[in-house]
């Protein structure tokens, strides 16, 4: 091709993004193209309130920003003329506002009051944060010898195998399955998929080309698939191996892994030990007399057989949690019937986008248009996480705690039951079947995956009393009555409160994990180290999980930066033998907050039971804290809350696996 050949084709190829572009922008979310204005223009005007968008509706997107159409119209026109200026070879005029900008901007985009501290995680999001952009990419000084073992290679264990990568830190991860993506390659079942935005369940370090609002699990698990590929972690990773206990030697201040594998019981040492094996790892079966008789098919959603044919079945459902409200709906029309044994009611939220594609104007504008995905991130991580903590605050003169905490949390109760109303439409008989009688909130908030419709089905029945008795082919209900089944599908989700209990965890002294947690159930200091556990961090932790809402991803890499900054930190100033440990008093001072926070929130309101609380009555799953508090507590890591000692040289070799 001759230079003018190829100066005629790139004419043509601008032409053609160029008519993508104005046919791409109509369908633009407006307080999302705005904040891309100010970065592209620097026109301070775009940040006045003339341009303040509302607040959206629930979990809506509210593309419009509730502007009016003439408002819409100039910031449409503005916008075309910025980005294919910015195209041509124009600068951004405002590439890096400063934090209070940044959180006047997160604000005027979401019409809501967002706190001051907002401002330093958008720069984080939006790659702004200079140093810390910095320590992300440093590479550790690494004494040889010195190697890291991580133990599960889902969300969690990839981020931290790929920091550690980026950071040149010696490393292996040991992963029981065939494969990465933890519960979303061992969740397949039918209608699986996320309850959380897909462009803010996704590393902020990967974006991903979503083709869903809300992603399925196949494209979920490809997406992890692709990041662990694309960052060359796979072959750090022992797939088909499993941890059979872990114990910290105090003599060489390393711990010793024992695993198991198809190539025999071998042992890796290493200097520090990441468990990553996450709260939604071991699946929880229900207590019914004469489950193990059944004679049909019976699993649990964790174990879904994936060449089950369900057509023209009878199929029970034991559980109406998050799990079986994507399974029931998907599986409905093609069974002969359905029989759902609930267990409790549940709050469920309208789910606008359920199932619904992102149009390929949008992701043109996600993929090709900048600033626009980073800041589509950031107010999607406001509605979908700290939106809703102050509600759920208990408020003591509240003359109602029956059926609220506040007067917005009744608010909130008046809102779904008008939803739940109009769902049963002619039903109305179910709406004192499945209305809840506590607060919402109380228990983990669901989404309408078309619940109450599939309810309204004439194949479809709800038991209320529970099953209580299996025989054989059929279903006893708490009331005596029988319903016949073929495929028994037990939907009881997760033991979550039994942390780390994949594998035995042996600290200072043998003591176990199980030890250590005995009196009030699992805790650590800031739900990822514990006391007389040197050298161990955990993710995904004791009061780590978001009951307010958020993204399981963002608090992944929160965690794992936490982390990386200690152990930087530890290196530089005490290099390779080391052996840190959290200090008692302050494990214990963080705690005593965590509890005390619960205690003014609404999983500890009176009467109220769910998953986040253990057999002590303590709330150990949530965290009662809102994102910004957590992440700055992360970025701020600090060795004074820690001992640290020094251990001399071992001639271990740690790089080697030993067999036993």
């Amino acid at each position: 091709m001759t230079t003018r050949e190829k100066a005629i084709d790139t004419v043509i190829d601008e032409g053609a993004w160029e008519k993508r572009l104005a046919d791409a922008l109509p369908s633009a979310n407006l307080p999302t193209l705005l904040m891309v204005l100010v970065h592209l223009t620097g026109d301070q005007r775009w940040l006045s309130d003339h341009y303040r968008c509302a607040r959206s509706p629930g979990l809506e997107p509210l593309d419009s920003g509730g502007l009016d159409e003439s408002r819409r119209s100039e910031i449409l026109a503005a916008a075309h003329e910025a980005v294919l200026a910015w195209r041509r070879g124009t600068s951004p005029q405002y590439p890096a506002p400063d934090a209070e900008t940044l959180t006047r901007m997160t604000r005027l985009s979401t019409g809501e009051h967002v706190p001051d501290g907002y401002g330093d995680i958008v720069a984080a999001g939006l790659g702004l944060d200079q140093s810390f952009e910095l320590d992300q990419r440093q590479a550790f000084d690494v004494p040889q010898g010195f190697k890291v073992v991580i133990i599960g290679a889902g969300v969690a264990g990839l981020c931290a195998a790929i920091r550690l990568h980026l950071a040149g830190v010696p490393y292996v991860v040991v992963e029981k399955n065939d494969n990465v993506g933890g519960t979303w390659y061992e969740n397949h079942y039918p209608g699986c998929g996320v309850d959380t935005p897909s462009h803010i369940y996704s590393y902020s370090f990967a974006k991903h080309d979503w083709s869903m609002h809300f992603a399925l699990q196949e494209e979920i698990q490809a997406y992890f698939e692709g990041v662990a590929d694309r960052f060359g972690v796979r072959q750090h990773i022992r797939f088909n191996t499993k941890v059979r206990n872990a114990r910290y030697d105090e003599r060489t201040a390393r711990w010793r892994v024992l695993t198991e594998s198809a190539e025999g019981v071998r042992e890796i040492e290493a200097k520090v030990l990441i468990g990553a094996v996450g709260y939604l790892n071991n699946p929880k079966l229900p207590h019914i007399p004469g489950l193990d008789t059944f004679k049909g098919v019976c699993f649990h959603t964790a174990r879904w057989p994936r060449d089950l044919d369900l057509r023209s079945k009878r199929v029970a459902v034991i559980g109406n949690g998050a799990t079986a409200m994507q399974v029931v709906p998907a599986i409905a029309t093609q069974v002969a019937s359905l029989t759902v044994f609930q267990r409790s009611k549940q709050w469920v939220a309208p789910f606008a986008q359920f199932r619904m594609p992102i149009s390929d104007a949008a992701r043109f504008l996600l993929t090709e248009v900048p600033f626009y995905q980073e800041w589509y991130r950031q107010r999607l991580a406001w509605i979908f996480n700290d939106r809703v903590h102050g509600s759920l605050q208990i408020d003591p003169d509240w003359p109602h705690p029956e059926r609220a905490i506040n007067v917005q949390n009744d608010k909130h109760r008046e809102y779904f039951t008008e939803y739940v109303n109009a769902e049963l439409g002619p039903r109305q008989d179910l709406l004192s079947k499945v209305l809840p009688d506590y607060p919402p909130f109380g228990k983990r908030m669901l989404l309408d995956n078309g619940w109450y419709r599939t309810l309204r089905r004439e194949n479809v029945q709800l038991v209320t009393t529970g099953a209580a008795e299996v025989q054989e082919d059929t279903i006893v209900s708490g009331d005596g009555e029988r319903y016949p089944a073929d495929v028994l599908v037990i939907a009881t989700g997760f033991d979550a409160v039994n942390m780390l209990a994949s594998f035995e965890l042996y600290g200072a002294g043998g003591v176990s994990i199980r030890q250590a947690w005995s009196q009030g159930g699992p805790e650590a200091f800031m739900g990822m180290t514990i006391p007389g556990f040197p050298n161990f961090f955990m993710f995904a932790g004791p009061n780590t999980g978001l009951g307010h809402g958020g993204s399981v991803v963002g608090t992944i890499e929160t965690q794992v930066n936490y982390v990386m900054a200690i152990l930087q930190k530890v290196l530089e100033e005490h290099g390779g033998d080391f052996e840190i440990a959290v200090k008692p008093e302050v494990n214990t001072a963080f705690n005593e907050r965590v509890q005390a926070a619960h205690d003014r929130m609404i999983w500890s309101h009176r009467g109220m039971s769910n998953w986040y609380r253990n057999q002590h009555g303590r709330v150990v799953v949530t965290t009662p804290f809102r994102n910004d508090d957590t992440w700055h507590q992360a970025r701020n890591a600090s060795l004074e809350d820690f001992t640290v000692r020094r251990v001399a040289s071992s001639d271990v070799n740690a790089d080697a696996s030993r067999s036993i």
